[in-house]
């Protein structure tokens, strides 16, 4: 199996919808194809993905450095021992000339390409991508669906508490046992008037997180999570920067619920240092990396190493993105659970309709790969990309 093209194309995210820091109607996402010399159906074999969210599109840096390095590559140094495609090498080759350090955008544009990899190797061997995942890690192919909440409860203009309770009302409806809301976006009193409004709707604070995406400095964080305190949330989510780990240790020790942490970590040693010094309780607190933000499957898996090696199961995992992608990542290796984002960030957030949610749990659907070519909207942007 060799590869023959990558394709990408930014495709903007539609609705306005916007956190504490960041207005998404203006974001793009990075969707790539791999595409392969194995014709099936005489069409060629065809591995998809994206950057996962939250990022902007990373075109330049895919067209210009990453796909020209995969291309320029030996095809036989492209592939494992079985002669097909082996993401790892295929995320070294993207690498070569690239310094230690330096992540964000370029762990993202990678990711995109690397778990375009995994896809091609599900539909190479006509199977979902968990099943690929979990055999690939020396994991049982799991039986049952995994744990998942609704990520919503973000600002829209016009939009109140009113709003949020009919919101998180029909999550609850859907069969979504938990939910996350946005904080920080609005004054301390403002936002726990529509946190207390979400933990009445969802019958106490075991069914709400909290989000804050990084706004607060250390008197902010200590103020939310002493005001917070008592509401027994699921987990107060991003305190602060994401590399102050610091700052994550000290309301660490006043706010005695889960703290959530890392989606903004992109890279294996990020996280050792948060591990260390960013006082992560293994007994309650929860850890967010994203596969489609960090270099893809292959630093991962890293990543869930280095948590295990510190004491921090592997169910503490629950990655951030809500969308297909992580659905099966999450699946394949046995992770905590996943978040989903119902109506939000379409085309690429959210479910495909085979994607069965029941008792609080979503299964896969069957389909080859990620399943990408099954998701209303989202099938449309790859048929575009791949025709």
């Amino acid at each position: 199996m060799r590869i023959v093209e990558v394709r990408e194309l930014s495709v903007p995210l539609r609705g306005q919808v916007s956190n504490a820091v960041v207005d998404f109607s203006g974001h793009e996402v990075s969707l790539v194809a791999v595409v392969s010399d194995v014709v099936r159906g005489g069409r060629p074999l065809t591995g998809v993905a994206f950057n996962s969210i939250g990022r902007h599109a990373q075109g330049g840096i895919l067209r210009e450095r990453l796909i020209p390095r995969v291309l320029a590559a030996d095809p036989g140094s492209l592939q494992g021992d079985d002669g097909r495609i082996d993401p790892t090498a295929v995320l070294s080759a993207m690498l070569v000339g690239e310094k230690p350090g330096g992540h964000g955008d370029r762990a993202a544009a990678a990711a995109a390409v690397e778990l375009a990899c995994w896809d091609l190797l599900a539909k190479h061997d006509q199977e979902p991508a968990y099943a690929t995942i979990a055999r690939a890690h020396g994991r049982r192919e799991p039986r049952v669906g995994v744990p998942v909440y609704a990520a919503g409860g973000y600002y829209r203009p016009g939009e109140g508490v009113p709003e949020l309770r009919a919101e998180l009302a029909g999550y609850r409806e859907r069969g979504y046992p938990a939910v996350k809301i946005k904080i920080g976006g609005l004054p301390l009193a403002d936002d726990m008037a529509r946190l207390e409004a979400a933990v009445e709707v969802m019958g106490g604070g075991q069914g709400v997180a909290v989000d804050a995406n990084g706004r607060f400095g250390p008197d902010e964080g200590l103020a939310y999570g002493r005001a917070m305190s008592g509401l027994g949330l699921r987990w107060f989510e991003e305190v602060g920067d994401p590399l102050d780990f610091d700052l994550n240790r000290r309301v660490a020790e006043v706010y005695d619920g889960a703290i959530a942490t890392g989606e903004n970590l992109f890279s294996a040693p990020d996280v050792q240092n948060l591990l260390r010094y960013g006082g992560i309780r293994p007994d309650r607190d929860i850890l967010q990396m994203d596969a489609g933000l960090s270099y893809g499957l292959t630093e991962y898996a890293r990543m869930i190493s280095l948590m295990e090696a510190h004491g921090v199961e592997r169910t503490a995992a629950f990655p951030h993105g809500g969308h297909l992608l992580n659905l099966h990542i999450v699946t394949g290796l046995g992770l905590g659970g996943c978040e989903a984002y119902p109506g939000v960030f379409e085309p690429f957030g959210g479910y495909s309709p085979d994607c069965l949610l029941e008792d609080g749990r979503i299964q896969p659907g069957d389909a080859p790969g990620f399943g990408l070519e099954a998701k209303p909207g989202l099938a449309e942007e790859i048929a575009r990309l791949v025709a």
